[in-house]
């Protein structure tokens, strides 16, 4: 059925779920499946006074692309799924950009992307990747929600 399935990891519980559901998909097709972490950079307020400007790391949540993509290979070599994982710079694009065109050129049959299910007020404010992927492939999309209620998480 699926011979190449794409999955968007950032190291959140719902991308954790999203990669499990997409291993769980490639057992019973035989896909490959690529990970994809999508680094963002965002605007740094620089002091125009100092000479220099402090280097920022290039993951800003501090080593979680690093423990992704290790957890996603770490997965596949347990789950004997033939996979990759690999993280993209956005250079300034929206997160769905940058999936979409790693999609294209993974020439993924399917995307798996985890959401945490934000709505109302949240969600309006926040936005939601998934959704502005959904709206805007030309491929199957499963999107697994993470509900913390559920897990007792909070």
């Amino acid at each position: 059925m699926y011979k190449r399935i794409l999955v968007a990891i950032d190291g959140s519980r719902s991308a954790r779920r999203a990669l499990d559901e997409a291993v769980k998909i490639a057992q019973a097709s035989g896909a490959v499946v690529a990970a994809v972490y999508v680094a963002e950079h965002h605007a740094q307020l620089v002091d125009v006074n100092t000479p220099f400007a402090e280097d920022v790391p290039a993951d800003t949540r501090g080593g979680s692309a690093t423990a992704a993509l290790e957890d996603a290979e770490a997965r596949f070599r347990e789950q004997k799924v033939q996979g990759t994982a690999r993280a993209v710079d956005a250079y300034g694009e929206d997160v769905a950009t940058v999936l979409r065109r790693a999609a294209d050129e993974a020439e993924a049959d399917l995307i798996v992307m985890g959401t945490r299910g934000l709505h109302g007020l949240r969600r309006l404010l926040l936005g939601s990747v998934a959704e502005a992927v959904l709206r805007t492939v030309d491929r199957p999309v499963l999107v697994v929600r993470h509900d913390p209620e559920a897990e007792g998480v909070r």
